[in-house]
C-alpha cells in the first residue's frame, strides 16, 4: 500500500508535507512552477520589505520631481521613466496574481514591515492580489539599548493583532529563536491570533573584509545540522500548542531531515538552501526519501506519523530540554 503523504498546514490541504520557502526560485513563474512539478505542496513568495517600498517611493518621487525648478513644466506628463516605474508593492501584488492564475497549490505571501501600518497594509493587499495565506516575517535585530526586551516584544504582538484584524486568510508569525522565553512568546503570538508558527528565522550575519575594511553581506546556505534548533522547539511547542499548525525551516535538505521536523510535531517542512545547492529536484527526492521509509516502518501516511515524537509522546521530554544538553557534555568529557 503506498503512503498517503497529505497533511494540512494554516487550513489547507497539501499533497505533501515539503513547502518551498521564500528564496530566488520562488521569484520567479519559472522557479515556482519548476517547484510545483518537483513535488512541492506549496511556495511562499519573497518577503515583501516595507524598507524596499520607502526607498522605492523616494526614488519615484525624485523621478516626478525632474524639471519642478521650471514653471513650464509644473502641469507636464509623468516622464518616461517615472511612467515605467513599477513600485515595491506592486510588484509583489502581480508576482501573486501570476502564480495564483499558473499554480495549483497554494501560494504564500511573506511580509516583513517596521511597525504598525505597513504589516497589516501589505497583508491586505497580497491578500486582495490572491495569496491563500501570509507568513508575517518577523526578521529584526534588538539593537537599540534603550528598548526594554518587554517593549519588543508588546510591539511585535500589536503588529500581529493588527494583521488578524486586517485579513481573513489564515497566516503564519516567522519567528527568531533568540526570545528569553520562546515558549512564552510563541503562545502570545497565536493568542492575539496567528494560526501557525514558522521555526526559524536565519540571521544572516554580516563579515568583514579586510582589504577594503568594510561590513560585507554573507550568505551562508543551511546544512541539515541547523535542523536540530528547530527540532527542540517544535516539539516543545506541540505538545503546548496542540491545535497550531508548525513549520520546520533551516537544515531541511533530505528526507530524514522532514521525517524527523515531522515526527515532533511539524506539519510541514519549508526548504531553501536545498534547491539552490541541488535544484527543485531535490524536492521530489526528499518526498520518495519520506514515502520509502514510511512504508518500510509501516506508517500509513503522514498524518500517523506527525507529533508521535512530541515532548508530550515521549517517555522522557527532559530530552528536549536541558538533559539534551547535560547527555551531550558528559560525553564529550569521557
Amino acid at each position: 500500500m503506498t503512503a498517503d503523504l497529505t497533511t494540512r498546514y494554516l487550513g489547507l490541504e497539501l499533497a505533501g508535507p515539503v513547502v518551498a520557502s521564500a528564496g530566488p526560485l520562488t521569484g520567479t513563474l519559472d522557479g515556482l512552477r519548476a517547484l510545483e512539478d518537483a513535488g512541492a505542496a506549496a511556495v511562499v513568495l519573497p518577503s515583501l520589505f516595507e524598507e524596499d517600498v520607502i526607498e522605492e517611493e523616494l526614488r519615484l518621487a525624485d523621478l516626478l520631481d525632474d524639471g519642478e525648478g521650471f514653471a513650464e513644466f509644473a502641469s507636464a506628463p509623468l516622464s518616461e521613466a517615472a511612467e515605467g516605474y513599477v513600485m515595491g508593492p506592486e510588484r509583489h501584488v502581480r508576482l501573486v496574481k501570476r502564480a495564483k492564475e499558473a499554480l495549483g497549490i497554494p501560494v504564500i505571501a511573506s511580509v516583513n514591515a517596521t511597525g504598525t501600518g505597513g504589516w497589516e497594509r501589505y497583508a491586505a493587499l497580497l491578500v486582495e492580489a490572491g495569496a491563500d495565506a501570509i507568513e508575517l516575517n518577523m526578521y529584526a535585530v534588538a539593537a537599540d539599548a534603550q528598548v526594554p526586551a518587554a517593549e519588543v516584544e508588546a510591539q511585535k504582538l500589536d503588529v500581529v493583532s493588527a494583521v488578524r484584524a486586517a485579513v481573513g486568510v489564515p497566516f503564519a508569525v516567522k519567528l527568531s529563536p533568540f526570545y528569553t522565553s520562546v515558549a512564552h512568546f510563541a503562545a502570545a503570538v497565536v493568542s492575539r491570533g496567528a494560526d501557525g508558527l514558522v521555526l526559524f528565522n536565519r540571521f544572516y550575519a554580516p563579515d568583514i573584509d579586510l582589504g577594503s575594511l568594510t561590513v560585507q553581506p554573507a550568505l551562508t546556505l543551511s546544512e541539515s545540522d541547523d535542523l536540530r534548533l528547530p527540532l527542540r522547539w517544535l516539539g516543545i511547542l506541540r505538545s503546548q500548542l496542540p491545535g497550531t499548525s508548525l513549520a520546520a525551516t533551516s537544515g531541511v535538505h533530505t528526507g530524514a531531515d522532514v521525517l524527523k521536523a515531522l515526527l515532533v510535531g511539524a506539519d510541514v517542512a519549508c526548504t531553501t538552501s536545498s534547491v539552490l545547492r541541488r535544484g527543485p529536484g531535490n524536492v521530489t527526492r526528499m518526498l520518495a526519501e519520506v514515502r520509502e521509509w514510511l512504508e518500510a516502518n509501516e506508517y500509513d501516511s503522514v498524518r500517523q506519523l506527525q507529533g508521535s515524537m512530541s515532548a508530550a509522546s515521549v517517555p522522557d521530554p527532559a530530552g528536549f530540554e536541558r538533559a539534551q544538553y547535560r547527555a551531550i557534555v558528559t560525553t564529550l568529557g569521557r
